[in-house]
């Protein structure tokens, strides 16, 4: 007589297994590698300031006005960018349109802000990629990188959305699959997260 087969349990069935789709986890996983390289510079630059005099940043840099409204900027595009999505949730393209030309324009002008700030620092401020005129040149450079750093996820984030502009334009969302702008909001709220940090760590602290 044969071995009769085990039992087969019926297990509760989770409702958040396999929500993610591939596109959501491939850029939660880009996301955690890059988080590791911002991890790597911030605290490069807390080693180096603790291990010799360092300026008071306020005070290298001119103050803390401009980059206050830079991180302003970026918090009202991240904003902006959750009610793009949420239009697309209600099938409203108009407005999804809308806010999402919002969140481009956060992020264009948060890039000219940069320019402005990078433009002042060298001709009054006397600083340059290796050098600073009033102090520790290592200030400079590791304000360059990190902030140059994260200036280019920006802009990298910024084409992205004007790609995904040009998509919702075409009707891409309109039937209620919004996935592609899911995950290029993730993006953007991580590089708006991230400014946040650097802006604490590098301008006030």
């Amino acid at each position: 007589m044969s071995a009769k087969a085990p039992a087969m349990h019926d297990y509760p069935v989770d409702p958040q297994f396999g929500k993610a789709s591939p596109t959501k986890v491939g850029m939660w996983i880009f996301l955690t590698t890059d988080a590791m390289s911002f991890s790597g510079l911030l605290i490069a630059y807390g080693i180096l300031r603790s291990t010799r005099p360092w300026p008071n940043p306020v005070e290298a840099l001119g103050g803390v006005e401009l980059s206050g409204l830079m991180t302003f900027l970026l918090i009202c595009s991240s904003v902006s960018m959750v009610m793009s999505i949420d239009a697309a949730k209600r099938l409203q393209r108009k407005q999804m349109l809308n806010w999402l030309l919002v969140t481009i324009l956060g992020g264009a002008t948060f890039l000219g802000l940069q320019v402005y700030e990078y433009s002042h620092l060298m001709h009054e401020m006397g600083m340059t990629l290796s050098t600073y005129a009033h102090g520790e040149n290592l200030f400079s450079s590791t304000f360059f990188a990190i902030t140059g750093f994260h200036g280019l996820h920006v802009l990298t984030g910024t084409l992205y959305l004007i790609y995904m502009y040009v998509l919702a334009q075409r009707g891409r969302f309109d039937g209620g699959d919004y996935d592609q702008l899911e995950v290029a909001g993730l993006f953007w709220h991580f590089v708006d997260l991230v400014w946040i940090l650097v802006f604490t760590f590098v301008y006030l602290i």
